[in-house]
């Protein structure tokens, strides 16, 4: 087979090969053709791993075949489960050969050209080397099946690769047994039907660019009336006047945020806001990046901390997708509010540009009115992103103007060296920069989408009058963001606990609040909202169930 056109027309994502050896100048031939691929920025991050082991094979099956079990789940009815099971999608026994092609994210450490848009372009560049492999092997009579229905976890543990590789799949490699009657398999097996054209539309006109980050309004200070009437009646509570400590200031707080004397959270709602971070591609966490993605998916189906205690509490709990490096199905029970797969290393260059802080805003005042329209007026932050520590600590240093050895903490886990390791690259980090001085800037330069999503959120709950629960360090970082365009959202704020985090009681003490719990949390997840929540139910079931002096009959003194 020599004409290009018909070699592109035949190749295959096999499922059945014959028991033919494959001579090793083929596979050499193939993975020269892996390495003419497009190499963003010339870095050759694209690395093969060869597989003939049986016991290696059979341990890759035991992966497919538990993840297997967990895609036949997710069928949309009974009758595709049932279509599902019967198609047989890998080889990885049967192939004489499995290829494992990776990319190397290290190479983010350094500037690399062409990464600035998206780092993704390294992974985007061993998916071409894994196409013009896939076509060599066809040109030569052999075939690859793409098998990526694996726990790429365990997958990497499996392989022993280390941390800054990452896997496409792993490809089972051989001579077709068959050509599935020139078509996809999944064709022939009428699964789907690829169309005949592909999907081409001309985009005649730019759309108009975001809006500037809006102004935050200032707020109106509190009516001086209700606040005194407030304060008589948590003091005619049957009790000594101040005995129930903070759950008096709490329950006076929640009336001036509602303006009334018998006020009532309706549907309470924690969002949980999910992002990577480039800086993660330098060692600052003890887990890889990919942890987001498989944390959010754990979020949907209901495994995280935050389900169960949102769940105990009869709390709803809202997942948004801020910028995970990975695309979650469309008919995920999450919003999808990405604004890109992971920001910038700001190691290098800044991590989002301004466009993109000022959709960040946007989209986070947006998410939070949609859920302020279905009736809820209690709303609770959290978060999660692997290197999202590192990147609110440098944010923590620049806001307060703090020594970053001062705002660095444990994180995911971070100690000893790697503690050290962490401090000494965002010292870097904010030692290079050499941009304007003004707050935009430096959000832009060193933020994340999460946390400015969550900080353009808690100003839109201030301006919808909603009450606003902090959760830990990270959450605090983006509330104190907020506190800078608008002091007055404090008013609305119920920081939920002190965490375990060594900048967060910096911040706390920063902002003259008292935390109401201290139980030394460092999950994040809204987790301590969830868990003070019953608390702030106190304050305001005191406040509108707890009999007066007069009611009771009970004398003052």
């Amino acid at each position: 087979m020599s004409n290009l056109d018909d070699i592109i027309k035949s190749r295959r994502d096999t499922r059945h090969f014959t028991n033919d050896a494959i001579p090793d100048e083929v596979i050499q031939r193939a993975l020269q053709a892996g390495h003419y691929a497009p190499s963003v920025g010339l870095t050759d991050a694209t690395k093969y791993y060869l597989i003939k082991s049986t016991e290696i094979k059979k341990a890759v099956k035991e992966l497919f075949l538990d993840y297997d079990i967990k895609a036949s789940n997710l069928t949309d009815d009974e009758l595709q489960k049932v279509q599902y099971k019967a198609l047989k999608l890998e080889a990885i026994e049967e192939a004489p050969l499995g290829l494992v092609i990776c990319y190397d994210r290290s190479v983010l450490n350094n500037f690399t050209i062409g990464t600035v848009g998206s780092n993704e372009a390294v992974k985007f560049s061993a998916v071409c080397a894994a196409q013009n492999i896939w076509l060599s092997l066809t040109e030569q009579g052999y075939s690859m099946g793409w098998v990526s229905i694996l726990n790429y976890y365990q997958f990497k543990q499996l392989l022993g690769l280390p941390e800054n590789i990452e896997p496409l799949g792993y490809f089972c490699v051989g001579k077709p047994a068959t050509n599935y009657g020139n078509q996809p398999m999944l064709q022939q097996l009428n699964w789907k039907q690829k169309t005949e054209k592909p999907c081409v539309e001309e985009i005649l006109v730019p759309v108009s660019a975001p809006k500037s980050l809006r102004e935050a309004k200032q707020s109106q200070s509190s009516d001086s009336t209700i606040s005194e009437a407030l304060q008589q009646k948590i003091d005619n509570k049957t009790k000594p006047t101040g005995s129930l400590g903070v759950l008096e200031i709490l329950a006076k707080q929640i009336g001036m945020v509602f303006q009334s004397l018998e006020p009532k959270i309706t549907k309470p709602n924690i969002v949980v806001f999910a992002a990577d971070h480039g800086i993660s591609n330098h060692g600052v966490s003890a887990y890889p990046q990919d942890v987001t993605r498989q944390m959010v998916t754990n979020f949907l189906e209901g495994g995280a901390a935050i389900n169960v205690f949102c769940k105990q509490n009869n709390i709803d709990l809202t997942i948004v997708d801020s910028g995970v490096n990975y695309d979650f199905p469309t008919n995920a029970n999450l919003v999808s509010a990405k604004i890109a797969k992971g920001t910038q290393s700001f190691l290098q260059c800044s991590a989002m540009s301004q466009a993109e802080l000022e959709l960040c805003f946007e989209k986070g005042a947006a998410i939070v009115n949609s859920i302020f329209e279905t009736g809820c007026n209690c709303i609770g932050f959290g978060e999660m992103g692997i290197g999202n520590t590192s990147t609110a600590s440098v944010l923590m240093s620049v806001l307060l103007e703090l020594p970053i050895e001062d705002c660095v903490g444990k994180g995911t886990g971070v100690v000893d060296e790697k503690l050290i390791q962490k401090q000494n690259i965002l010292k870097k980090a904010l030692d290079n920069y050499s941009g304007p001085n003004d707050l935009q800037s430096k959000l832009a330069y060193f933020g994340g989408f999460e946390i400015m999503q969550m900080a353009g959120g808690m100003l839109q709950a201030k301006q919808n009058n909603m009450l606003i629960l902090v959760d830990g360090f990270i959450c605090t970082v983006a509330f104190l963001i907020a506190y800078k365009m608008d002091p007055s959202v404090k008013e609305n704020a119920i920081f939920c606990h002190s965490s375990a985090e060594k900048g967060h009681q910096t911040i706390l003490n920063h902002l003259n609040v008292q935390p109401l719990l201290q139980l030394d949390l460092r999950l994040g997840e809204g987790t301590g909202c969830a868990v003070a929540f019953p608390i702030i139910q106190s304050a305001v079931c005191f406040l509108n169930e707890m009999a007066s002096f007069e009611t009771a009959g009970v004398s003052r003194s």
